[in-house]
């Protein structure tokens, strides 16, 4: 257990906490919760920064640190879609939790194979997170459509949806000379 560990395992802990605060609907816990969201995603490039710099990588810390990113945004967009049940807010959520179990899927079959390299995260991949980051950001922060934040929030998580699609085909592209090899 290293500092790099204790954030991630920090950033599962603000889960429930994120997800709290949406249930409540009254002004100013939506702030409270995109503060929270933000503290995570503060923590989520920390984690990583330092493990590096710090030369702590490890396999643990290799599989909890996606795991910790998948399940806050895959519980975010669900309390999104539940504050706002609008198909502009379900379809593109729909699209990223189905990607993130798609390729989550996808990576443990790979790894199954001997063949998890063939399907890594790409310089793609990091800009869908940040978009998306940033979307679900705007959007728990103007959650009462105070602003145009919330349209912001709502065109960037459409194009973040985009983005997700188009990286799921390049995983499956990647991964499909190995899947399409018949095993007996």
């Amino acid at each position: 257990m290293n500092l790099p560990i204790w954030l991630t395992l920090f950033r599962l802990v603000l889960i429930p906490f994120v997800v709290g605060l949406l249930f409540v609907r009254l002004p100013g816990f939506n702030v409270a919760a995109a503060v929270l969201f933000g503290i995570a995603l503060a923590t989520d490039w920390l984690d990583g920064h330092l493990a590096r710099r710090w030369n702590q990588t490890s396999a643990f810390g290799a599989f909890l640190d996606p795991v910790a990113d998948k399940l806050i945004v895959c519980a975010v967009l669900v309390m999104l879609v539940y504050r706002d049940p609008h198909w502009f807010v379900a379809l593109p959520a729909s699209i990223i939790v189905g990607r993130e179990l798609t390729v989550s899927a996808l990576r443990e079959w790979m790894a199954e194979l001997g063949q998890r390299g063939v399907v890594s995260v790409g310089s793609l991949g990091k800009y869908k997170t940040a978009v998306q980051m940033l979307a679900i950001f705007l959007m728990l922060f103007d959650l009462y459509r105070q602003h145009a934040i919330y349209v912001v929030g709502v065109v960037l998580l459409g194009i973040s949806a985009a983005l997700t699609l188009w990286s799921m085909i390049i995983y499956l592209r990647q991964a499909w000379p190995t899947l399409s090899i018949e095993r007996r």
